[in-house]
């Protein structure tokens, strides 16, 4: 009797936990998504996507580059922390990097060095993580249509809101001149 009851004791408390982790990992996010601080980062164009991966948009974006002291401390592939400022039109830029978590600002970003130059020019590209922007089946294709035609012309603008704290992000939204990807797909839906 006893064992049945510590048995049932046993699947009791894993049940409670398998309930508990996808439980906080949505609320850590919500919590991002409600009291974060939100920067608009500049997209630029890139190659069409496989379409074999998914419902998204691909995004890329500007401000990617950092200026490092010596690229032989740096490699590809580590975990690093950026932190953020808005520049003077309001879109993200990246103020420093460092290999430490920063303990000053909740405006920084855990992120993974894509790539180190081996010429002297001491700079790193960091990978985001927030590339891929997903939707609605039925809209995503064209979405994908209007924002790769907002990167063509030069005269829109394109940029991902994404709310940051505490460095994690959630991808908000994708904006076209200040409208929702959302938006621009009903309204061209209803022409």
């Amino acid at each position: 009797m006893i064992k049945k009851k510590l048995l049932l004791l046993v699947f009791l408390l894993v049940a409670l936990a398998q309930l508990y982790v996808p439980t906080k990992m949505i609320l850590d996010r919500e919590d991002i998504w409600d009291n974060g601080n939100e920067y608009k980062f500049k997209t630029e164009p890139i190659d069409p996507t496989d379409p074999f991966r998914g419902k998204y948009i691909m995004l890329s974006y500007k401000a990617d580059v950092v200026k490092i002291q010596n690229e032989a401390d740096w490699q590809s592939g580590e975990i690093v922390y950026i932190v953020l400022i808005a520049d003077a039109e309001g879109y993200a830029k990246i103020q420093s990097v460092s290999k430490e978590k920063p303990n000053n600002t909740p405006d920084f970003l855990k992120v993974k060095v894509r790539y180190v130059t081996e010429n002297g020019s001491n700079k790193l590209t960091i990978d985001y993580p927030f590339d891929r922007y997903y939707m609605e089946e039925s809209k995503a294709y064209e979405a994908e249509l209007a924002y790769r035609e907002s990167q063509i012309d030069t005269n829109q603008q394109a940029y991902a809101l994404v709310g940051i704290k505490y460095g994690e992000a959630v991808l908000k939204d994708v904006l076209i001149n200040e409208v929702s990807i959302k938006e621009i797909i009903i309204k061209e839906r209803e022409n």
